[in-house]
């Protein structure tokens, strides 16, 4: 079933402090994570998962599942904006994608035509942090989260594959 998608996420946008580098000039891999969460952050406050809804419902999204891809070395001093998609909510779950660009400080989207450097695909639940256990997502927050929802970029669902053959 296609549908127009209602609206987007907005851009979650981060400048590569120094700390950032690692021993070879390029962004150490922890920060892309890093990156990554502050955008996942970014995405639950604009659905309504904010610290408000965090205080007043003692739930959360707990990511349990991930698939980092470094595509690009990422330089000091980067603009990185870093697009989200919801690609799918049902009951206790949220799967959600970003895809990380460097772009030029000023501009308000990355051009067409920009590759990724990095892109993560997560799966996430919602949980009673009380019950310490995930529960389903209230229907107002569901029904949030599925405005959002896009097809899945062409990337998403792999999986590493194996190096060699057989083990032994």
């Amino acid at each position: 079933m296609t549908r127009e998608i209602a609206r987007r996420l907005p851009l979650h946008r981060q400048v590569v402090p120094a700390e950032w580098i690692d021993y070879n000039g390029h962004m150490s891999e922890g920060y892309y994570s890093l990156a990554f969460g502050l955008a996942t952050d970014a995405m639950m406050d604009a659905t309504g998962l904010h610290a408000a809804y965090r205080e007043a419902t003692g739930c959360s999204l707990y990511t349990v599942e991930g698939h980092l891809r470094y595509l690009r070395d990422v330089t000091e001093g980067a603009h990185l904006a870093v697009r989200t998609r919801v690609l799918g909510v049902h009951g206790k779950k949220a799967h959600f994608a970003h895809e990380m660009y460097v772009v030029d400080g000023a501009a308000a989207e990355p051009a067409r035509d920009t590759v990724p450097v990095a892109t993560t695909e997560l799966l996430a639940l919602h949980v009673d942090q009380e019950l310490g256990r995930a529960v389903p997502f209230p229907d107002t927050v569901r029904e949030r989260l599925a405005e959002f929802v896009e097809p899945a970029p062409e990337w998403a669902g792999r999986a590493v594959a194996p190096v060699g053959g057989a083990a032994g």
